[in-house]
């Protein structure tokens, strides 16, 4: 679909306004037989041009049915004035029991839902204490025949697709009540881990080659040519370590003591607290003790059989050890609650909503996101729903903002990626960071990086390609928050031609580059299974990172920060933050690479990869689209105390 046709579709559906204003009315649309069709509940790539045939109708979904709070605007009211600094309601967060009582759908409300779709031949599985959702499961036929709409598959990137062909209906009894139906198609398939580098085998080996530096230009890549200057290129980091990024950034004095953060993502990694422990006692810390970690799947979710080329147990298992060992890096004496979907289908957002409504942490990290924001109105709508319960019950929830800079060169418009773009969460960019010999901050830059490849005697290309980088931007379907209203400079509008929500927040370190060592059970080629070492990076590494040091701002206050976004934009131009600006020329790292991606066996590969290629997004003094308001100081915790 073009940029053209899209920006007209949310134009007609009306998605540029504010959250609730975003939302309310879009979906209960009547038509004929006491029936209400909920408008935009088909994705827009259920068309006739990617159509394949149906769908076998004696094929089994799973899916929620989503209902909405009650009084919608005097939750989103509540949110805005428990997370304002400036509000005599600041802080005083509701208990989950108290939002259930006073926004929950009532018990006639889920029961109503409840009948009808038993009524329909499901079988209804499960609703959770908040009233937000009743899981079902039943046919393709009974989907057909209850939503009023046929199902087909669909070839979307070289993926064969479920999804209603048309925006499906509901009894009008039920349409003041129902947002969303989250699972009659596969739009969750799309879903992607900002990281780079079900039951599975320990992940294929991966080790960081050297040479490599133990700190920022330790090591001097001599006998190469620098296109960027005329000193020696260094190598780069190995990765670093907790110590040498908390050094960096002035992070001390806590440890995470009495505080739980949230690590939201599928499968689990059936070696995590081995790894952990071997990790911790590799760099020094405290390794896990009895019930530190705690690893649960959210009920009521679905054991579906593995599909999809994105169905990726193993990857998924390398995104947990990443997002664990780097809470555990800044929080060493903090609580871990790891909610794992059994897959990335659509029980991501049943774990969100496990977390939220349980108030098992106060901080929740999530490493993934869809690098677009086109995505059905009743995906959307029913997880902001939960999200907007988090913010009034006091939970910071942390989205990573993505890895594909604006996403144009993905999707061939610049666009956010979601749920990144939700005006209640906080989106966490990525940098490149150089770290010094005794842990000091040398410099850092905007995560953007292109690539180029030694011949022997030159880099080729040069410039190089570009590879990845932090995301940005600006919403297409939230408005600006009033937080940002002041501090986001218009500037950013004109560049993205529009006004929205921008992203990110704030930012930490995430170019793979200049990565972060974790260690991980890996199956190596001989098919040893052992325990080794390795650099990673992305905005998964930048949002867990975050999260640890929000939970040692959290023991700082003696008190739980929430959503923060409002005392971070009130803090705009602070020592606070370090503001991330673009270098006055090119920096540029070597990274050698194994051909075979564990020893020097097969020979060594070099790469020159850079730093600030940020596509149509720039690192500007000030809030800019790529590093937001900037990166933590040492002045970060006692600022937010």
């Amino acid at each position: 679909m073009s940029l053209q046709r899209i920006v007209v579709a949310l134009f007609v559906l009306g998605l540029v306004v504010s959250l609730n204003a975003s939302f309310e009315g879009l979906f209960a649309q009547a038509g004929n037989s006491g029936r209400s069709t909920l408008v935009g509940s088909a994705p827009t790539w259920a068309n006739s041009n990617n159509y394949q045939g149906p769908a076998d109708t004696t094929s089994y979904v799973g899916f929620r049915v989503y209902l909405a709070w009650n009084n919608p605007s005097a939750v989103e009211a509540l949110a805005q004035a428990v997370s304002n600094p400036h509000s005599p309601s600041y802080g005083q967060y509701l208990t989950s029991a108290q939002f259930r009582q006073q926004f929950a759908p009532s018990q006639s409300q889920v029961g109503m839902v409840q009948s009808w779709l038993r009524n329909q031949g499901f079988s209804v599985e499960y609703t959770p204490a908040n009233n937000h959702y009743v899981s079902a499961e039943g046919t393709v036929a009974q989907v057909a025949a209850a939503f009023g709409t046929s199902v087909g598959l669909y070839n979307v990137q070289g993926l064969t697709l479920r999804s209603p062909s048309s925006d499906v209906n509901i009894p009008s009894s039920m349409a003041s009540v129902v947002t969303g139906v989250i699972g009659l198609d596969d739009s969750v398939q799309f879903v992607y881990t900002d990281h780079t580098v079900g039951d599975a085998p320990p992940p294929p080996a991966f080790v960081s080659a050297h040479p490599c530096s133990s700190y920022w230009a330790q090591l001097q890549a001599t006998g190469f040519t620098n296109p960027y200057g005329t000193g020696a290129l260094p190598f780069t980091p190995c990765g670093y370590t907790p110590q040498q990024i908390k050094g960096s950034y002035g992070i001390s004095g806590y440890d995470g003591s009495g505080q739980t953060v949230a690590i939201i993502d599928a499968y689990a990694a059936p070696t995590i607290v081995q790894d952990v422990n071997q990790w911790s006692i590799n760099r020094g810390l405290p390794t896990l003790t009895a019930n530190q970690l705690v690893q649960v799947v959210a009920p009521g979710t679905y054991n579906h059989p593995e599909k999809g080329v994105f169905q990726d147990p193993q990857g998924w298992y390398g995104e947990e050890t990443l997002d664990v060992e780097a809470v555990h890096g800044m929080a060493p004496a903090a609580s871990i609650i790891y909610v794992g979907a059994p897959n990335n289908f659509q029980d991501l957002d049943a774990a969100l909503n496990y977390v939220v409504d349980r108030h098992a942490a106060s901080i929740v990290t999530n490493s993934y996101g869809f690098n677009t924001e086109i995505l059905p109105l009743g995906y959307i709508k029913p997880q902001e729903d939960t999200i907007l319960q988090g913010v009034v019950t006091g939970i910071g929830i942390y989205f990573s903002s993505g890895d594909n800079s604006d996403e144009s060169l993905v999707q061939g418009y610049t666009t956010t990626d979601w749920p990144a773009s939700s005006p209640y969460v906080t989106a966490v960019g990525g940098t490149s960071l150089a770290v010094g010999a005794t842990n000091n901050y040398l410099f850092e830059t905007a995560w953007g990086t292109t690539t180029s490849s030694w011949t022997g005697t030159t880099w080729s290309p040069t410039p190089g390609s570009w590879l990845y980088g932090s995301g940005g931007g600006v919403s297409r379907i939230f408005s600006e928050p009033s937080y940002q209203v002041g501090v986001v400079p218009k500037s950013v509008f004109q560049t993205q031609g529009r006004t929205g929500r921008a992203v990110p927040d704030i930012s930490a370190v995430g170019d793979p580059n200049t990565g972060y060592l974790i260690g991980e059970t890996q199956t190596f080629p001989n098919g040893t299974i052992a325990y080794s070492e390795y650099r990673i990076g992305g905005t998964s590494l930048s949002s867990p990172l975050i999260a640890g040091i929000m939970a040692l701002a959290d023991q700082a206050a003696g008190h739980p920060h929430g959503f923060a976004n409002p005392l971070f934009y009130s803090l705009a131009g602070s020592a606070a933050f370090t503001d991330i600006v673009s270098p006055a020329s090119t920096v540029a790292v070597v990274r050698a690479n194994y051909v075979n991606s564990i020893d020097g066996s097969a020979g060594v590969v070099y790469r020159l990869r850079t730093m600030n290629q940020t596509l149509s997004l720039a690192a500007t003094r000030g809030y800019d689209d790529v590093t937001g308001l900037g990166t933590p100081t040492a002045s970060f915790l006692s600022a937010l105390t």
